[in-house]
């Protein structure tokens, strides 16, 4: 029964992250990986609302496996986060790759931190 919350989630997720990168690459042509910025960003936000919730009581374990593990896990993507970074440096941009590397990691925490105090604000 988990799996199939977690496989739920991840067919949301995962074309979700594909249309939102298509549609912000055909807005902005740019060196920097905004698409994959975006979900990234807003995969921390949505995951630390859920696990403050889930702290607070408010969710269920088996809505955490649908939405955080499902949905959240392919939602965004560490993987395609490196390859776009290694690409920058690849390419002579080093300066852009720091620049996401650094703007993505504090960005990623920072969502994940204001979605649990959110959660905690709302729930507790």
């Amino acid at each position: 029964m988990n799996w199939l919350l977690v496989i739920a989630g991840a067919a949301i997720g995962a074309p979700l992250r594909h249309l939102t990168d298509r549609a912000v690459r055909s807005r902005r042509h740019t060196a920097l990986p905004w698409g994959t910025f975006i979900v990234n960003t807003a995969g921390c936000l949505f995951l630390g609302l859920l696990t403050g919730a889930a702290a607070a009581g408010a969710a269920s374990s088996h809505l955490h496996l649908l939405l955080g593990t499902g949905f959240c896990g392919a939602l965004t993507t560490y993987s395609t986060f490196s390859y776009e970074t290694l690409r920058l440096a690849e390419d002579g941009a080093r300066f852009h790759a720091v620049a996401n590397v650094v703007a993505s990691v504090v960005t990623g925490l920072g969502a994940a931190f204001a979605g649990v105090t959110l959660a905690g604000a709302l729930w507790t």
